[in-house]
């Protein structure tokens, strides 16, 4: 064991081996899985997770061991998986803390015994609390004696086998713990598949690693319940940028309320690593919202915890809408309306609920540019969780949505409707009206307050003295690039002969193109104008 060295290219087979003997020992985990949701997922996850870790390596060939620590801390935290994946991704960053902090070239014993120490810390920090019988003491106990056999001098693998055979004791004992573990007649998932990835760092060091037999539920117990009725239903897992150091405690706070299993784990970049399985997916997405910049959304139904939604319908088309005129002119083409309130986004649990409300197997929604793209993401991830086929069209106006609701067909196969529905909402070119309200200097010259803004990509392209004049003249930019169709959607307090005098304007300037208005009653914009 003198000779072993735990240096970068050592640490890369450690990547490596790890994942092989987590593919070898996955089914053995999960069948070990009752804690925190006996969702019989955990080697899974950290097989995930792990494989993440060594993705973020690939081309990387040129870094030295305290890059490479790096990159599997980091690839672990953006990859994690479930509760075992974050606490994965903590036992890593661990080791990186350590590199990092020492500008080590290699380790030894006691930088490893300080990796295994400071990895407990993060993994306790992570989850708020140790909850004794799980990965927490397996981890505790291989720390302890690994900072003994480190004290007595001890070289790097030396270090390891000591670590492991305390992992071993403590995995046994967690049976003791937790009751849940007891009555399953398990040990715990996570911990045993902390003694694989100690394992394989035995194999990378030594060439071999110790023969253990498979850990199994005991004969004659029986056999866990999947979930219980007043288990939460989702896992919401997402990134989270800006998030203030001094928010996070907050944000855990209104996590538990909200749910059980928190997890917030930081990267070495300040980015938030967020886990909680709760009722309320929205909420949750929500709360990391109030506080910093979500990504990568992750919401999954937690096996068990509902049946899978069964629909009255087999195809079904929701809209979201703003004005009465709108949600009567939606529904009267057959499609379902989802409204905002008192000018409040929608949030992504509205949208599940809507979604659901609709009652069908497979819904083609509207967002119309009503839903924020993080809410759009989560709401549709949990309604897919419940057995819903969610088909987003990408329509960014009304006008666009009333384009693609125009093709829909409910007999055609589910992707040729979602297609055809695309691509009419995409050929459908849009822009708006808005009123002045300041005197400004636009792309299309000088404004004052009452001028129509005729605007397109977010860009003023129009001023006109009025609604009606701007509106005029944005019909005839969007109808430079040909269309024979245009439709208006008149907004609130819009005065009644605009459409008139824009249906005129038509007749005058546009041989061969046909104007429909709806007052729509809208907020917002005075004008949505399509044309097709």
């Amino acid at each position: 064991m003198s000779a072993a060295r735990l240096d970068a290219s050592a640490m890369r087979r450690w990547a490596h081996t790890a994942v092989g003997h987590l593919i070898t020992h996955t089914d053995e985990i999960n069948r070990l899985n009752v804690f925190p949701v006996a969702d019989s997922d955990t080697g899974t996850n950290m097989l995930f997770t792990m494989r993440s870790a060594v993705a973020g390596l690939a081309g990387r060939e040129d870094l030295d061991l305290v890059g490479v620590t790096g990159c599997l801390a980091d690839g672990a935290l953006r990859g994690a998986r479930g509760n075992s994946g974050v606490i994965l991704s903590q036992i890593l960053r661990g080791i990186s803390d350590v590199t990092a902090e020492g500008q080590l070239s290699e380790i030894g014993g006691p930088s490893l015994a300080a990796a295994l120490r400071c990895a407990e810390g993060l993994v306790v920090a992570s989850m708020g609390e140790a909850v004794p019988g799980t990965i927490v003491s397996v981890l505790g106990a291989a720390a302890d004696t690994a900072e003994d056999r480190a004290a007595e001098g001890a070289d790097v693998a030396a270090v390891v086998d000591a670590a492991a055979t305390a992992a071993v004791a403590a995995l046994e004992r967690t049976t003791d713990q937790l009751d849940v573990l007891a009555e399953a007649g398990v040990v715990d998932a996570g911990g045993r598949g902390l003694l694989v990835l100690l394992d394989a760092l035995t194999a990378t060091l030594i060439g071999s690693a110790p023969r253990r037999p498979a850990y199994e539920p005991a004969a004659g117990t029986p056999e866990p319940a999947v979930c219980s009725a007043a288990a939460p239903q989702f896992e919401v897992m997402y990134l989270l940028d800006g998030c203030r150091a001094e928010s996070v405690e907050g944000l855990r706070a209104t996590l538990v309320a909200l749910g059980d299993s928190v997890a917030i784990t930081a990267g070495r970049s300040g980015t938030q690593s967020v886990h909680v399985h709760t009722d309320d997916a929205g909420a949750a997405v929500e709360a990391g919202l109030a506080v910093g910049s979500p990504s990568n959304i992750q919401i999954t139904v937690l096996t068990g915890a509902r049946p899978i939604h069964t629909a009255g319908r087999d195809r079904a088309v929701l809209a979201v809408v703003d004005g009465d005129g709108a949600a009567t002119l939606f529904a009267g083409e057959g499609a379902r309306v989802l409204r905002p309130h008192d000018g409040v986004p929608i949030s992504a649990q509205q949208l599940l609920r809507a979604l659901v409300d609709a009652d069908a197997a497979q819904i083609m929604l509207l967002p119309n540019g009503f839903i924020a793209a993080e809410e759009l993401v989560a709401g549709c991830t949990a309604a897919t969780g419940w057995g819903i086929d969610v088909v987003p069209v990408p329509a960014a106006s009304m006008v666009q949505g009333l384009a693609a609701l125009a093709v829909h067909d409910a007999t055609r196969q589910g992707v040729d409707d979602g297609y055809t529905m695309a691509r009419a909402a995409a050929a459908a070119r849009h822009g708006s009206v808005r009123v002045a309200t300041d005197d400004a200097l636009t792309w299309a010259g000088h404004c004052k307050p009452g001028d129509g803004l005729g605007i397109s990509g977010d860009e003023v392209l129009i001023v006109g003295r009025d609604v009606a004049s701007a509106g005029a003249g944005l019909i005839d930019l969007l109808l430079a690039a040909g269309g024979e169709l245009i439709t208006v959607l008149i907004g609130s307090g819009v005065d009644e002969g605009v459409g008139e005098r824009l249906r005129d304007h038509v007749r005058q300037q546009h041989l061969g193109a046909e104007l429909v208005s709806y007052r729509t009653d809208h907020d917002g914009d005075a004008l949505l104008i399509g044309v097709e």
